[in-house]
């Protein structure tokens, strides 16, 4: 394996330096940002083209569809390609993909934007990878902890932002600002991510097939995805509906006011580096279980969000806890499956997480237009008992393979 000097801002005493796990967090939470600057404008968008609730949705779903896609075919490069380069690329063209938005004439032309959007901003998920094979062992948990925290700021941020320029300049100029985020941030970490020729010298095809096989060998991964897919399903439920939600009976909330409630998920998502810590020391399966129930919780105060406005306030908090922290749990499981594959393993998961995500958008928007906030809570819930559902079954699997062994 060959690898170039490597920054002294990156590396101190053989683990990473504060600052370039911190860089690598800012520049994942950025970069997933592009996704979700929509959710706040809905209702704004909806307006400007005439649209129903329902249509206006498929902005989020096609969005989640195309970074699926892009996880698909673009992260698992990562175990063939120099990551730098890579990275690089797919922030200048996911630039261009938020232009095409900004200038957006029509819903078609929206739709296809959004998706070139998703398929394009998939860069956090080869940061994340990327900052697990830079790790110690002992600080893989700390450091995946860490940039999926960054992660979850950017998603949840994304939202508070996006309210407050909708409200000032209009939805558009969101988009225009985070093209030039994204050309900046390309030249950044061309510059500072250190260069490292990849172990793998499978061919393109070989890699794609190989993530079919990476599945049926790993029961963790085949769990982890599963419950992964559930648990961003109902995180989308309830984000897709929200703005609709609070502009009606009995808030009459802006699109700033709604973005507001990204900010106050932050307070769940800070607890992402102390969940990694755990992980580094508790079996990851047990506090994946705890999260599941924790986040069935946030959905029965979503139930009581019609008669106060602090039963949703404790929900969105308790819900971005229990959404993050299982996702950075299950990641540290997966990851120590099979380190040479970490970028494919990560795709199988995150491709499956998303996809949960667009099905989440999709029955989100639909629950509110036909059922309402009530509709909206028991779909986001019926997602979270299937996740409890995945796990109390693979922990039957695991005591009957573990009392076969013992037979």
């Amino acid at each position: 394996m060959t690898q170039s000097i490597t920054p002294a801002a990156v590396r101190v005493g053989g683990g990473l330096t504060k600052q370039f796990i911190l860089i690598l967090a800012i520049a994942s939470g950025l970069s997933v940002a592009n996704m979700y600057y929509n959710q706040p404008l809905l209702a704004d968008i909806g307006r400007t083209f005439h649209a129903s609730s329902n249509a206006v949705g498929y902005v989020s779903m096609l969005t989640q569809i195309g970074y699926a896609l892009g996880m698909l075919f673009f992260v698992p490069l990562g175990d063939i390609r120099e990551r730098r380069t890579l990275i690089s690329g797919l922030l200048i063209a996911v630039s261009l993909s938020l232009v095409g938005f900004a200038t957006a004439q029509n819903l078609i032309w929206m739709y296809i934007a959004s998706f070139a959007i998703g398929i394009t901003t998939v860069v956090p998920q080869v940061i994340i990878p990327l900052s697990a094979e830079l790790a110690l062992p002992e600080e893989r948990g700390k450091v995946i902890g860490t940039v999926m925290s960054g992660l979850f700021f950017g998603i949840l941020l994304a939202r508070t932002i996006s309210g407050i320029i909708g409200d000032l300049f209009g939805w558009r100029a969101m988009y225009w600002i985070a093209a030039v985020i994204m050309l900046l941030l390309s030249l950044i970490l061309y510059q500072l991510i250190p260069k490292k020729k990849p172990e793998n010298n499978s061919s393109y095809t070989d890699l794609l097939k190989s993530m079919g096989n990476l599945i049926g060998r790993y029961s963790t991964l085949r769990e982890a995805s599963l419950i992964g897919a559930c648990m961003f399903g109902g995180f989308s439920v309830f984000w897709t509906s929200l703005a609709f939600f609070l502009e009606g009976e009995p808030y009459h909330y802006s699109s700033s006011i709604t973005g507001l409630f990204g900010l106050i998920g932050v307070a769940g998502a800070a607890g992402a580096p102390f969940i990694g810590r755990l992980a580094d020391r508790i079996a990851p399966k047990k506090i994946v279980g705890i999260l599941l129930l924790l986040t069935l919780i946030a959905y029965g105060f979503f139930g009581l969000a019609g008669f106060t406005i602090w039963s949703l306030i404790a929900g969105v908090i308790i819900l971005d806890l229990g959404v993050q922290g299982s996702q950075v749990s299950n990641q540290t499981r997966i990851y120590a499956l099979e380190p040479a594959a970490r970028s494919r393993i990560n795709t199988v998961f995150m491709v499956s997480t998303f996809t949960g995500g667009a099905i989440g958008s999709t029955l989100g928007s639909f629950a509110w237009q036909h059922w309402g906030w009530s509709g909206v809570c028991l779909m986001g819930g019926m997602l979270i008992v299937a996740a409890i559902c995945i796990w109390i079954v693979y922990r039957g699997i695991e005591k009957k393979t573990f009392n076969a062994g013992g037979a």
